[in-house]
């Protein structure tokens, strides 16, 4: 489309914009929107977005292309009269509690009630309040806080490939949340916290551990070691006014010394021991042509997300830890006894840009005599909230450094914290393995055609050559997945993001409008990584000396009992039947899974048919069908339980035979 729309009088080109809400905020205007994001599908919910158009009237902006020769007013007094309206009927139905609120300060919903002057609310609460769903690890839902947006259903759905949430039922009554009333910790929610990032209002919000790390802080038996990610230096700047991808390194420590921890630690350090066990992991499948491709497992949202949905690709996961929970474990059980202390006198902390990893932290096998590796995980967010709550003037921080030895990180596991970072350190270690030469220290990675999201790179060795894949996003991975099992791609190593972009937008991160925020992260921890006076991992001295004093070499028994973990294949939806057909006096009891798995493979059709069964055989009285959730038998379905018996693979044509045999026959 070209051509040009007159927005306010001021006269503009059309130039690939697919609404005229990206028009009018290319003019400078800050068009208020609730239901509206760049990265989503349009949905036109809230209405904020509305203006007026000379021949057309009043049209919602987000979702109507712009024209050429329209002519658009933004500000008039009617939709203004409209913007006070809907906002008024927002807040009538919302919580108020605004001063305790967690997200006061950064809510859109509050911010536009400032902007709009909204003093008074003319109408009345029309629903009862709804518990708050604070079974996850890694978020809190709260409905009553929820404007009905839809950014978190589109978010999950189509950037993430799972839809954990979903509306659900009708009129006044609507609310988003899991399938069939269940909580966050019984669905198969991954904890990527990108549902938090899109919302608005404080519906979805990081699951907070400040207290814990002040409890401890302020325990005179505790010694409170902190480690940090290396996305978040690049973030936490942005949390008191400075710029997306500004390396502020220094004045975190420093602002984390002040808060009273007593030894200061970098993630980087944790991210170089991955690369060489992932690497001497990686080098002997490559060789024996074992288990490949072989999928990184530093992302825990990505692992969850494999245990849910691709359990057959289980035993093609790094068995590493990723990098936080591998300095917990050296913490816990070689630092601590070394200094004359038990597991449980330390107290390991870990900022992370990620709320994932507060799930993966409580994950039972990350533990040393009874005693969590990593004992709490706060986000950058959180870090920030401490600051502020601390008093520290951020910005006048004096810079300070890391404690020696897990302080000394080389660039490569400076890198992890963006897309392509964790393979193109394991293969910069993988070259120096095989040839004892200096690697190349970057790699060309291009786009895959057709497959968003997804870039690759060919390395070149004497004999052969390595394939790389990097992905980010759990929806690009779904698609990539499918084409690696279908033999429409090859590689030998591929690396999986949950989040866009990779760390540097994980769900602990500032929230930003800046759509440039990511990139300018990215490039933030690209410079962090040119400017270390080491770029590669065997450059760093105190590893070599780590593994000579307790691990001995990469892939050892002791190396795999401290930094390598084991996987599970996971339910999607825990507990209840549903009822299909309710027998009176049931004698066969049918159940049918409707997990994804199922689902995709037609078991609503082997429901259907089994109803038409029952009917035809008039058998409502004496057959039971329930539908039920994941039989643990996820790549082999649609599977059905007659009487206890499992059956996989049903397909519809299959199923007349079946129940004359299983069902009938039983009955007569």
């Amino acid at each position: 489309m070209s051509g040009t729309v007159t927005i306010d009088r001021k006269v503009l080109s059309i130039n690939g914009e697919e609404n005229i809400l990206e028009l009018i905020r290319k003019a400078g205007v800050d068009l208020p929107a609730f239901c509206y994001h760049f990265e989503l599908a349009d949905f036109g919910a809230c209405r904020m977005c509305i203006v007026e158009e000379e021949k057309m009237g009043f049209i919602a902006a987000c979702h109507t292309l712009p024209a050429d020769g329209m002519v658009i007013r933004t500000t008039t007094p009617h939709l203004q009269r409209m913007r006070r309206t809907i906002l008024e009927l927002l807040l009538a139905d919302h919580d108020r509690d605004c001063a305790i609120c967690e997200e006061s300060g950064q809510c859109r919903l509050q911010e536009l009630t400032l902007r709009f002057g909204i003093d008074n609310i003319r109408f009345g609460k029309d629903s009862e309040s709804l518990p708050r769903d604070e079974s996850s690890a890694s978020l809190v839902r709260n409905p009553n806080k929820c404007v009905l947006c839809g950014n978190c259903v589109r978010n999950c759905r189509e950037i993430q490939g799972i839809g954990v949430l979903d509306f659900a039922y009708r009129g006044a009554k609507v609310q988003v949340m899991p399938a069939f009333g269940k909580s966050m910790a019984e669905v198969e929610c991954v904890g990527c916290g990108q549902c938090i990032l899109a919302c608005p209002t404080a519906a979805l919000r990081i699951k907070f551990e400040i207290d814990a790390v002040w409890d401890a802080l302020n325990d005179p038996g505790k010694r409170v070691i902190v480690q940090t990610a290396p996305a978040v230096r690049v973030a936490l700047g942005e949390e008191f006014g400075g710029k997306a991808g500004a390396i502020s390194t220094g004045k975190m420590v420093a602002a984390l010394r002040r808060l009273g921890f007593h030894e200061v630690y970098d993630t980087c350090f944790g991210a170089d021991l991955t690369a060489m066990e992932e690497t001497t992991e990686f080098l002997h499948r490559f060789e024996k042509g074992e288990k490949l491709p072989q999928f990184t497992s530093c992302c825990p949202a990505w692992v969850k997300y494999a245990e849910h949905f691709h359990s057959e690709l289980l035993g093609q996961l790094s068995t590493c830890r990723s990098p936080h929970q591998m300095l917990g474990s050296l913490l816990k059980k070689f630092y601590a006894p070394e200094q004359g202390l038990s597991p449980q006198d330390l107290f390991v902390v870990s900022v992370m840009p990620c709320t994932a990893k507060k799930f993966e932290a409580r994950r039972p096998e990350f533990t040393t005599e009874g005693s969590p590796d990593v004992d709490a995980v706060i986000s950058t967010h959180e870090l920030a909230r401490m600051i502020r709550e601390m008093g520290i003037v951020f910005e006048e921080l004096e810079e300070d450094s890391y404690d020696l030895p897990f302080g000394f990180a080389s660039g490569a596991g400076t890198i992890f914290g963006y897309s392509s970072g964790v393979s193109t350190a394991v293969v910069r270690t993988a070259i120096y393995k095989l040839t004892g030469k200096r690697p190349p220290l970057d790699f060309t990675f291009t786009p895959v055609e057709g497959f968003p999201n997804v870039t690759e790179a060919i390395v070149p060795l004497a004999e052969g050559e390595i394939r790389i894949s990097t992905v980010h996003t759990l929806g690009a991975a779904k698609k990539l997945i499918a084409a690696l099992q279908a033999g429409k791609v090859s590689y030998h190593l591929v690396e999986v993001m949950a989040c866009p972009e990779g760390c540097i937008g994980g769900g602990g991160q500032p929230l930003s409008r800046d759509i440039q925020a990511r990139p300018k992260r990215t490039q933030g921890m690209r410079g962090a990584d040119r400017l270390k006076q080491i770029r590669t991992v065997q450059d760093n001295p105190f590893i070599e000396e780590l593994y000579q004093r307790w691990l001995k070499q990469p892939g050892s028994d002791a190396a795999h009992h401290a930094l390598h973990t084991t996987y599970a294949s996971r339910r999607r939806v825990f507990g209840q039947f549903i009822p299909v057909v309710a027998a009176e006096r049931p004698t066969v009891d049918i159940k049918v899974c409707v997990g994804t798995s199922c689902y995709l493979r037609g078991s609503y059709g082997v429901i259907q048919k089994l109803i038409d069964l029952i009917e035809k055989q008039q058998l409502t009285d004496r057959v039971n069908l329930e539908a039920t959730f994941c039989l643990e038998q996820c790549d082999r379905g649609p599977s059905v339980v007659i009487d206890g018996h499992l059956l996989e693979g049903v397909a519809e044509e299959r199923l007349t035979a079946i129940f004359e045999e299983m069902v009938v026959k039983a009955l007569a």
